[in-house]
């Protein structure tokens, strides 16, 4: 594998943060594929066992447009994250949205969860970062190529945030994509894949005034997250709050709990559009008026890579 990176100044504070720590610009490249991609580091953490967030952008975004939108680097900053942000090709999808819908990307071992997970496992090493504590997030394609990720590469991820994405199975190719975008069902059921050793913890934000990916979708997340086929699932206990975010956005938030921890949350953001919750309007498909989804998204996997055996 191969790996240069160069350091790229912040084209605004959301890109890198306000200590004008720099945003890096790199390049990645494994048997299964090579990619572009943007790193920051926090100061202090270098080497240091922290945590690692891979945050995968929707289609016709960039890692700078997505970083401004989502405020993560300052917040990574706040709680000691490293975050890698990969950039899909126009030579692979002409719309840069991960290819979340093919069944060769859908799979283990080849297209591009093979390669984001090389490149997971890659930063883990050059850096010297907590492989109990990685976990990717997304919006949109991004958000369903996560679910992939925790379907395909169980034993790397120790929880997943999507953010108005789709689950696993549904489709196999770009008609049968919209189709599930547009209803929330598919041909394929919503199945995750054969190759997932365990159930992946995972937060999940949704609009259900998105008119781009159906909010089913979001509960489709919800039900594959929970392993509904499975046995334990009877034994999660459910909590729901009603409330109302800081911009004026309401929003309904159900956590499943099993054996005293949350297991999967849910957050339905009443009437919000296909778009970050909480999001600056800086960056592209942003809801500043919903509840904080980067900051919650912090939350829930510092909680979970706590309650992580080391």
């Amino acid at each position: 594998m191969v790996d240069r990176a160069a350091p790229a100044p912040a084209s605004s504070p959301g890109d890198g943060d306000e200590s004008g720590s720099p945003f890096l610009q790199e390049h990645f490249s494994c048997s299964a594929g090579a990619l572009d991609y943007k790193l920051y580091v926090p100061p202090g953490l270098e080497g240091r066992r922290a945590p690692l967030l891979l945050m995968l952008h929707g289609c016709t975004q960039t890692p700078d447009d997505f970083a401004r939108g989502t405020r993560m680097n300052q917040l990574a900053r706040q709680h000691g994250y490293v975050v890698a942000w990969p950039q899909q090709s126009a030579s692979r999808n002409q719309n840069r949205c991960w290819n979340w819908f093919r069944g060769s990307d859908q799979q283990r071992g080849q297209g591009e969860p093979a390669v984001l997970a090389a490149l997971t496992r890659h930063l883990v090493e050059r850096h010297r970062l907590d492989d109990h504590r990685v976990f990717v997030a997304g919006l949109s394609a991004g958000g369903a190529m996560a679910a992939v990720l925790a379907s395909t590469h169980s034993d790397v991820y120790a929880a997943i945030g999507v953010h108005s994405g789709l689950p696993v199975g549904l489709a196999s190719d770009v008609p049968s994509a919209f189709a599930a975008m547009r209803t929330g069902k598919g041909n394929g059921g919503g199945r995750a894949a054969a190759s997932a050793t365990r159930t992946v913890p995972a937060i999940v934000f949704h609009g259900d005034g998105d008119k781009t990916v159906h909010p089913r979708n979001g509960a489709g997340v919800v039900a594959q997250s929970l392993g509904t086929a499975r046995s334990d699932t009877a034994k999660h206990d459910v909590s729901v709050e009603h409330g109302i975010a800081a911009g004026g956005r309401r929003y309904t938030r159900t956590q499943h709990v099993h054996q005293g921890r949350v297991s999967v949350e849910h957050w339905v953001t009443h009437g919000a559009p296909h778009a970050w919750s909480g999001g600056d309007p800086a960056g592209s498909y942003t809801d500043p008026t919903g509840p904080d989804a980067s900051a919650e998204m912090l939350r829930f996997f510092t909680m979970t890579g706590d309650a992580t055996p080391k």
